[in-house]
């Protein structure tokens, strides 16, 4: 069974209670939950990870080959428009990686419509909510098949 590694940056352990109007009402536990139990559907095991740290995340990328998992879906948050650190990690990654922003980050604050992430990530997908994940998943899914993992 592949596994995709999930990984939510920071602030996204506050959804739910944090600006339901942009990012909805859904608690991460209950994203996380429909993603798993999509990725069992489509035969793929999915880990998810949150963190507040970008030193954090960026392990757990780094981790991600070493660990075979078969593909990276990340939503990096406020780290999105400025960690480069984060960039250069998954661009040395040899995994496909999709970003993902619950909010449609282009019709947003003018800051917001620049992802430092977007140019070496697989796909982005922006402003479906919560449907954001499971459309990733689906996506990757589609790949580790075409690609035989």
């Amino acid at each position: 069974m592949a596994r995709v590694l999930l990984i939510h940056g920071p602030n996204l352990n506050l959804l739910g209670r944090r600006e339901p109007e942009i990012y909805g009402t859904l608690t991460l536990e209950e994203i996380n939950r429909r993603v798993r139990e999509l990725g069992e559907e489509l035969g793929l095991e999915v880990k998810c990870v949150q963190s507040n740290s970008e030193g954090t995340i960026i392990d757990a990328i780094q981790e991600a080959a070493a660990e075979g998992f078969a593909a990276v879906i990340i939503n990096p948050g406020a780290y999105t428009h400025y960690s480069y650190a984060i960039r250069d990690c998954i661009a040395a990654l040899s995994l496909p990686v999709v970003e993902v922003h619950l909010s449609n980050i282009y019709a947003r604050e003018e800051f917001r419509h620049r992802s430092v992430i977007a140019p070496v990530v697989w796909g982005q997908i922006s402003g479906f909510g919560a449907l954001g994940y499971l459309l990733a998943l689906r996506a990757v899914a589609e790949k580790i098949k075409a690609e035989g993992r």
